[in-house]
């Protein structure tokens, strides 16, 4: 049987084991899961939050990080700016990248999640309002989600994956795992 852990990863933590790159070291996924023979399912940036798979099955790692295989991913999205439904509309349209265009995206406006505090902060400027949304994508490209907010003039503040199929991060703390099933 497979080992799953649902990890709620926090800000400025690397999706990774170790930090090869920097002369500095980076806080990694060592520091707070210290089970052999897992790894990380997909990818989470450095300054995004939460639902991180990491499993010991390489079948199941490719099912949930390669875009073909479609499986929705989940975020709660705090942008600057105030959209009103109608400016979310080419997200759920797809909107053409850089790297070509996205698929559709199921996109809301939402109210301010019961999220724990960031560390550091989000930066808060009284002239500029927020709005949060949640976005669910069927790829993961690099820093997709970030990038789709900015094409439609509305820059990502603070992005927290909520969802991943059909595990959630309901009831993980920041920096705390989980044992789960398969599914």
């Amino acid at each position: 049987m497979s080992r799953v852990i649902l990890f709620n990863k926090p800000f400025g933590v690397l999706s990774q084991f170790t930090d090869v790159r920097s002369p500095s070291p980076r806080p990694t996924l060592s520091a707070f899961i210290d089970v052999p023979n897992v790894y990380p399912a997909g990818r989470l940036d450095r300054d995004s939050e939460g639902l991180l798979v990491l499993t010991d099955d390489g079948k199941l790692q490719a099912r949930i990080a390669d875009p073909k295989n479609k499986m929705s991913k989940t975020y709660l999205v705090q942008v600057e700016g105030d959209p009103a439904d109608a400016d979310l509309a080419p997200l759920r349209d797809g909107v053409t990248l850089k790297d070509g265009p996205t698929r559709p995206a199921k996109v809301r406006l939402i109210d301010p999640p019961a999220l724990w505090d960031r560390n550091p902060p989000v930066r808060f400027r009284k002239s500029v309002p927020d709005r949060w949304l949640e976005i669910t994508i069927s790829e993961g490209r690099n820093r997709q989600v970030r990038r789709m907010t900015a094409h439609i003039g509305f820059p990502t503040l603070r992005l927290v994956r909520w969802r991943v199929g059909s595990w959630t991060l309901d009831g993980i703390e920041t920096g705390a795992w989980v044992a789960a099933a398969e599914r």
